[in-house]
């Protein structure tokens, strides 16, 4: 990283974008600012790779200027395709299944007697990228309880990336991503798709979903309480004072005894322990 006041050295690219350190520290502050999001020296060419086709999109010759069109705010829409280009959206469908495990073991039933009940039940995937987590989420729920169209469930599907979002809603995958899912599973989320090699979304998932975007950093458009919070692999790329407030504000959106699932490389603080208990792998219950 450039000192303060240091002379950022000056790396011409092909000849056509003039780019500078000092940019990928602007770029990483406006990251963290926007989204939350940590970007360490260390993905400095990863930054540059990923935004150096938008930037020569938008007619730029210059990163420092993309930068102050950014900064600018009479683009959100590039901001977004900002954020976008510098975010990862990895995931598959029953990505780490011990979580769905405990979810169909220790909570649906719960829920599922709330529900005949005639009570409310909500479920939020937070960060659900392309869609596979709450559509198998979606599918383990329709799987144990097959007249859930019924009675009042809902999952909440959100992200801060609003292209893997209209591929969520969408709902239409290439095949070999539904060549992982167990069968039982498979014949309750997939039917044929409208392409070749590509199989889509039952309505009967669908339905049981509202997709959204949402900003962890933004003022959140939810209101709870939830039976249970899927929020994976989302925090690894946050400072820890940010995940803390976001771990806190997140048990708060539990109800009691609410389930909160998180990804199997992150970490809540011993600030929590008196909200949240661990009862299982990277799983915990409110308490």
């Amino acid at each position: 990283m450039t000192a303060p006041g240091a002379e950022a050295s000056r790396l011409p690219v092909s000849g056509d974008i003039e780019y500078s350190t000092r940019d990928f520290e602007r770029i990483a502050d406006m990251l963290n600012g926007i989204a939350g999001i940590h970007m360490p020296g260390s993905n400095e060419a990863l930054v540059f790779s990923r935004l150096a086709k938008r930037v020569r999109g938008r007619g730029f010759s210059r990163f420092s200027d993309y930068i102050a069109h950014i900064a600018s705010g009479q683009d959100p829409a590039e901001r977004d395709a900002m954020v976008a280009a510098l975010t990862t959206n990895t995931t598959r469908f029953f990505r780490e299944d011990y979580h769905f495990e405990t979810f169909a073991r220790d909570v649906l039933p719960g829920l599922r007697d709330r529900a005949t009940g005639g009570g409310r039940v909500r479920l939020w995937s937070a960060g659900c990228s392309s869609g596979e987590e709450p559509y198998s989420l979606a599918s383990v729920v329709l799987r144990h309880f097959p007249e859930v169209a019924r009675h009042d469930v809902r999952i909440l599907a959100t992200d801060i990336n609003r292209e893997v979002l209209a591929t969520a809603e969408e709902g239409i995958y290439p095949a070999s991503a539904a060549s992982g899912v167990p069968t039982d599973h498979a014949q309750l989320l997939f039917e044929p798709g409208a392409r070749p090699e590509a199989v889509s979304v039952r309505q009967e998932a669908r339905a049981l979903i509202s997709f959204r975007y949402m900003n962890f950093m933004e003022p959140w458009p939810v209101r709870g309480p939830f039976g249970a919070i899927f929020c994976r692999n989302v925090m690894i790329y946050m400072q820890e004072s940010t995940q803390a407030r976001i771990w806190a504000a997140l048990a708060n959106l539990l109800e009691p005894g609410g389930y909160l699932f998180i990804g199997h490389s992150e970490r809540i603080g011993p600030e929590l322990r008196d909200q949240l208990e661990l009862v299982g792998k990277t799983t915990f219950r409110r308490v």
